[in-house]
């Protein structure tokens, strides 16, 4: 690239659990600006994880979740003398991050329950238990890898 590379913003832990993580994870979560809000929605789902499963540190079984839902690799389009191939690449580490966050947060927003917190814990146990749909999302984008690594030649 031509010019310098775009510095980074630095984010600041969450006030509870004091982890990075939990904050990206509450920027990815709010609408319209809303922090405070997004921070009670992810709060409130931890605490109903964690008085659904009796004896688990609901951190712990969102770390597990957002885990269980990262993906390794991922197909991307390139055209070579005029079709098109999915070509399976391996997922940089902050992209990883980023989509299992978005996927458990978007698949989290189609459930049934009644409040955001109940759909987002609930999406969150189902990941951690290694079901739900995010998991199958993930699950899909593998499957897709692995049905054309006969195109892995053409690399980006």
């Amino acid at each position: 690239m031509r010019r310098r590379k775009a510095k980074k913003n630095p984010i600041l832990p969450d006030p509870r659990f004091n982890e990075i993580a939990v904050t990206k994870f509450v920027n990815n979560l709010m609408l319209d600006g809303k922090k405070n809000v997004a921070f009670k929605i992810f709060y409130d789902a931890i605490d109903t994880i964690e008085s659904k499963l009796e004896g688990e540190n609901g951190l712990d079984i969102w770390k597990k979740a957002v885990e269980n839902i990262t993906p390794g690799v991922e197909v991307r389009s390139r055209r070579v003398g005029g079709s098109t191939f999915q070509i399976p690449t391996p997922v940089r580490d902050s992209r990883k991050q980023s989509l299992a966050i978005k996927w458990l947060i978007g698949y989290a927003r189609k459930r049934n329950e009644k409040s955001m917190s109940a759909k987002l814990a609930a999406e969150i146990i189902a990941a951690s238990k290694e079901e739900g749909a995010a998991y199958k999302k993930k699950e899909d984008v593998h499957r897709m890898a692995e049905a054309n690594k006969a195109f892995s030649h053409f690399r980006f």
